[in-house]
């Protein structure tokens, strides 16, 4: 048996991984990443390892998917057979490589064909250890009785070397009077000829490891006196694998890839336009967002942009009360209010998650991390538990636990985000006017949302909300869960409200009789009177930090060692709305503080300065910070991030210098005074809210993509609304249309028409951007390098 994790790689760069799952040969991982991706890249890959305490842990196997295969697995739950992992197979980068035939006569008369290899340089090199490698290269002349060899210098500590180096070959030779039969007689044996570049990395000290080869044959040049291009690395002899994969096992996967291509702003505004006018459409079912909810077969995809997009112009409340409305007409039980999985609850899901992040921090964190560090047992199911448990006192641990979370949810009431109070507001007006002889019915309408879909989602899996840095162990998901069970009924109020709890198990019913009390339903009512109330609150970010962020890096040493060098050391970080700073551990003191209203600019940093990639600067009123993530998706987040904080800094700067200042000089500009102006503009700062990171153009591209991608089920709705407008008598639906929902179907069918102009008129410059991009993607270029062999 096996304790088995699994990690997401870009090439070979970790930028997630999973939690541990104890003794098992056949884990469930059952955990979700989504990350924006930063940077080219040849492969998805995903390692499965076995953990090992004392040693290193043991590689199981992996998947590699390439680029250009992703959106064939898109949207699809695959099982990928688990290939072997070895140094051969780890190969990524490209070569720049110039090759030309030269015809030279000795001073003797003798004529001969010399070859003028020149390699350039490589590009993207994979991190060894999580450090770039010293690589080189050895250039080879291959051939029936050839093998000439030469090699170049070691560059250190880079994954993007600039060799600039070229070797010479002798190809043929010939007498001056014999020189065109020769010729014609050795050209068949050129034919034969291939370059070989072979990649090293020079820094194991053992012995050197292959980085991967590119062949090109000599016959590149037969039509051409000059051939260059970027080359893909391979594996040695294309990497033969295994006969014996079947033995690792397989991994399944559910991968979601989209590639938009964002438009300028002008083009966006009337579809945008279309789009926020939908709260006021009469009715709803015919606004142009909730028919873009109607038929997108994921629900999801539809839902996030369409969310964020309401929720940055402020339309989301007028549009969520309308959807959940119409969701009242069709509930007939006010006991299964809001329970299914329509429009209107995956919108209100999706709301709470961008908008309440704040609020489960400075509501949940403290206690959760309290939880996760203890470990203090709570396991309750006789079933489940161990030789030696006492469950008396589990069981007082965990009502320990629940009290103290469940004290600290119905006190938050002032933390609650505006817009949050202002959807449940609307919700306990209409569940009142639709169920009126109900006087449960406002509360299990707000419960619904903040208990079951908020709070106890976030107990059970505070990772996923970012309260957690790590994920817990198999014994404190346990607690969790048990602790989320109870909250999530304590939560409920029609459970409150009757003489049993509405668990299935017998333990936890047992349990769940320490709190029936009526203090606890009183808490409940006042809590859900508090968040669904319309009056004035102050706001907790007034006299609170918001914390935004959180995570361990490197960062340069500001001063200097007794040596007189500077170096680089692990520091936990953390950044609020007020200040950046970090600590040598989590809950330490500071040992650094940079103040928000400090920062100038934040900009990455050009690999070449430190060696080191993933490297990002923080410009402040002091010496620049320089710190480094540990992969390319964290160090985007926290670019991005400390753009959105300090973009409203009156003196940020418009310049920057992109290297950075080491032996009394700038490296970009080779400037030597220190304080000297920056010598390449700064990124513009994210137009978004502190809190909500929204890109308005990027979520209408998004929205556009679905309605391009579902034009089918959009036009079968769009005849399904003219057989109703002509045909008035008992209608018998087809099943092409039968789960639309169509109201009124004239003003249906003219918001169609208006969608469909709209996405012919976007049609077009995508159209001509990709024809552009086609054109453009010379085949052997650095954004298109050549595989493999060449013919």
């Amino acid at each position: 048996m096996r304790d088995c994790f699994c990690t997401i790689n870009l090439d070979q760069e970790e930028v997630y991984r999973t939690q541990v799952v104890e003794k098992s040969l056949s884990p469930f991982f059952s955990e979700d990443f989504y990350f924006e991706i930063p940077r080219t890249f040849q492969y998805l890959s995903f390692y499965v390892y076995d953990k090992n305490v004392l040693q290193r842990d043991l590689r199981i196997g992996k998947v590699a998917i390439k680029k250009e295969d992703l959106c064939n697995h898109s949207g699809k739950e695959t099982w990928f057979s688990l290939q072997p992992v070895d140094s051969n197979s780890e190969v990524q980068g490209k070569v720049h490589l110039e090759l030309k035939l030269n015809e030279l006569i000795t001073e003797n008369g003798t004529v001969c064909q010399q070859l003028v290899v020149h390699i350039m340089a490589c590009h993207g090199l994979p991190l060894i250890n999580g450090q770039s490698c010293d690589p080189y290269a050895t250039v080879s002349l291959v051939g029936p009785s050839r093998n000439d060899q030469k090699k170049t210098k070691v560059k250190k500590k880079t994954s993007n070397p600039q060799f600039n180096e070229i070797f010479y070959f002798e190809v043929t030779r010939s007498s001056s009077y014999t020189r065109k039969s020769q010729f014609q007689v050795e050209e068949e044996d050129i034919e034969k000829l291939e370059i070989r570049i072979d990649l090293w990395n020079n820094g194991n000290l053992v012995q050197d490891v292959f980085l991967g080869e590119i062949k090109v044959p000599v016959n590149v040049l037969r039509n051409d006196a000059s051939h260059q291009a970027w080359y893909l690395l391979q594996p040695r002899d294309n990497g033969n694998k295994s006969s014996k994969t079947d033995e690792l096992g397989s991994l399944r996967l559910n991968i979601c890839y989209t590639e938009d291509c964002v438009l300028p702003s002008e083009y966006y505004g009337p579809l945008k336009t279309l789009l926020l006018k939908s709260p006021d459409v009469q009715p709803v079912s015919a606004s142009a967002a909730y028919i873009l909810g109607e038929i997108c077969r994921d629900k999801n995809e539809a839902v996030l942009p369409l969310v964020r997009l309401l929720l940055h112009h402020d339309k989301l409340v007028p549009f969520a009360t309308a959807v959940a409305d119409l969701d009242l007409k069709d509930t007939q039980d006010a006991n299964t209010i809001f329970r299914g999985n329509s429009l209107a609850t995956r919108c209100l899901d999706e709301m709470m998650k961008i908008v309440g992040g704040h609020y489960l921090k400075v509501t949940l964190k403290p206690i959760l991390d309290e939880i996760c560090e203890s470990s203090k047992p709570c396991e309750i199911d006789p079933i489940k538990l161990k030789e030696g448990d006492n469950v008396e006192n589990n069981k007082e641990n965990l009502r320990y636990y629940v009290d103290k979370l469940f004290s600290t949810i119905v006190r938050s009431s002032m933390s609650c985000p505006t817009v949050m109070c202002d959807v449940f507001y609307s919700l306990r007006q209409m569940a009142t006017k639709r169920f009126p002889n109900d006087p449960h019915v406002q509360y299990s309408a707000v419960s619904s949302f903040v208990f079951l879909r908020f709070f106890a989602v976030a107990v059970v899996s505070p990772h996923t909300f970012h309260l957690r840095p790590h994920h817990p162990d198999a014994q404190t998901i346990r607690t969790l869960t048990l602790i989320s069970k109870t909250i999530q009924t304590l939560g409920s109020w029609g459970s409150l409200s009757k003489s049993k709890s509405s668990f299935k198990e017998t333990f936890m019913c047992e349990f769940f009789k320490m709190f029936q009390e009526e203090a606890y339903i009183i808490a409940v009512k006042k809590f859900l009177d508090e968040i669904s109330s319309t009056e004035t609150k102050e706001s907790s970010g007034t006299s609170e930090p918001v914390h935004l962020k959180e995570g361990e890096m490197y960062k340069r040493a500001q001063g200097r060692t007794r040596i007189g060098k500077k170096n680089f050391k692990k520091r936990w970080f953390c950044l609020t709305s007020r200040e950046l700073t970090y600590h040598k551990q989590p809950g330490k003191d500071a040992i650094y503080t940079i103040p928000v209203k400090n920062i100038l600019a934040v900009e990455k940093l050009e690999e070449s300065s430190f060696n080191k990639k993933n490297m990002f600067q923080v410009i402040h009123t002091e010496k620049p910070l320089y710190v480094q993530a540990n992969n390319c998706v964290e160090a985007n987040e926290w670019i991005d991030v400390l753009c959105r904080v300090s973009r409203c800094n009156q003196n940020r700067l418009s310049v920057y210098h992109p290297a950075a200042y080491l032996n009394g000089n700038w490296l970009c500009c080779q400037e030597t005074s220190e304080s000297t102006l920056g010598c390449k503009p700064c990124t513009a700062g994210i137009p978004a809210d502190i809190q909500i990171d929204i890109d308005e153009d990027r979520e209408t591209e998004r929205i556009y993509s679905l309605f391009n991608l579902n034009m089918p089920k959009l036009q079968k709705m769009e005849e399904a609304c003219g057989t109703i407008a002509v045909y008035q008598g008992p209608q018998k639906e087809p099943d092409d249309y039968s789960n639309f929902v169509i109201e009124d179907s004239v003003t249906t069918f003219k918001t169609i028409q208006q969608i469909k102009s709209l996405i012919e008129k976007l049609d077009e410059p995508h159209e001509k951007y990709r024809k552009k991009r086609s054109s453009s993607a010379k085949y052997g270029s650095k954004e298109n390098p050549i595989v493999g062999k060449t013919s």
